[in-house]
């Protein structure tokens, strides 16, 4: 897993009074490894789960040519405090996946301890690789981290998406947990090129200040890392697609040295947000793949 901040340890060395952290039923593991066979399909070469994550095999309904669907399923109910998730996925050269969840991720109150739900996500040369899981739910007193680790090569594709709902199953007040933090860190052929940090603590800042929040209380992020793409025509692709919906606030930048693409968008609801986050994927495509966004699918 990702290193984790000093404020998640504090509350790691917590003790729970049911089942420890890491415990049975709350180390969820998912490992993959995807290859492009000859015939232009993507395949499993490898996989590995373990409780609470399950994976029913591939789904091959994708548009673009030679992708598959991997989604995740996780038929306990929701994330609880100990929980520590791990997903670590590799694309091969020239291999195409779409890595998403069968639902909202629900991080449940706590008393103690945190959650930490980690990614490591490396593309080999050729590859294409999008991880965009549903948007997680964080209720009131929870304490969630979230790490995503991207390695990417040259002329390798790289989407990673997110949308954070506080409070989205309670009646509480907006941003009623007691912590969350998400940090991504991305590098291109070994050489960092991307940090971007959300920490959110109630108690200590007022998340609805002008600086953080404003008026909103959904966040949603996009992370585009295509170094072999032009960059400039898709940043303004996408910010012309986006500034058109009232609903929400968007900011649409290019990475340093030409690497990718950074969206966020502010809302109220997490329909409004995720829409916003999809239209910029479904943008993404249409530059990287030459085809959009399934309609089947959230982003």
């Amino acid at each position: 897993m990702s290193s984790v901040p000093p404020a998640f340890a504090a509350y790691g060395e917590e003790e729970l009074e049911q089942a420890p952290a890491f415990g049975p039923g709350k180390s969820g593991e998912f490992e993959a490894t995807l290859v492009r066979e000859k015939g232009g399909e993507t395949r499993l070469l490898r996989e590995y789960t373990r409780v609470p994550y399950h994976l029913t095999g591939t789904l091959d309904v994708d548009p673009a040519d030679g992708l598959t669907t991997l989604c995740l399923q996780e038929p306990t109910g929701g994330v609880a405090q100990g929980d520590r998730h791990s997903i670590d996925v590799t694309a091969r050269e020239r291999a195409r996946a779409h890595v998403t969840t069968q639902s909202a991720t629900k991080v449940h109150s706590m008393q103690a301890n945190y959650a930490h739900l980690d990614a490591t996500l490396t593309a080999e040369p050729g590859s294409h690789l999008e991880y965009l899981p549903g948007p997680t739910i964080v209720n009131e007193n929870a304490r969630c981290l979230q790490t995503v680790s991207v390695d990417f090569s040259e002329d390798a594709v790289v989407v990673v998406g997110d949308v954070l709902v506080p409070n989205g199953l309670s009646n509480h007040e907006p941003f009623a947990f007691d912590h969350y933090a998400s940090h991504i860190e991305a590098r291109h052929d070994g050489e960092l090129v991307c940090v971007d940090a959300v920490d959110l603590q109630p108690a200590t800042g007022v998340p609805a200040d002008a600086a953080t929040m404003g008026k909103y209380g959904v966040v949603g992020s996009l992370y585009i890392f295509a170094p072999t793409v032009e960059i400039s025509p898709l940043t303004d692709a996408i910010h012309d697609r986006l500034e058109t919906d009232g609903d929400t606030m968007t900011g649409v930048s290019e990475l340093a040295d030409g690497v990718g693409v950074a969206v966020r968008v502010l809302g109220n609801r997490m329909t409004d947000v995720s829409d916003a986050v999809t239209a910029a994927w479904d943008e993404t495509r249409s530059a990287t793949l030459a085809v959009g966004a399934p309609e089947d699918r959230w982003y």
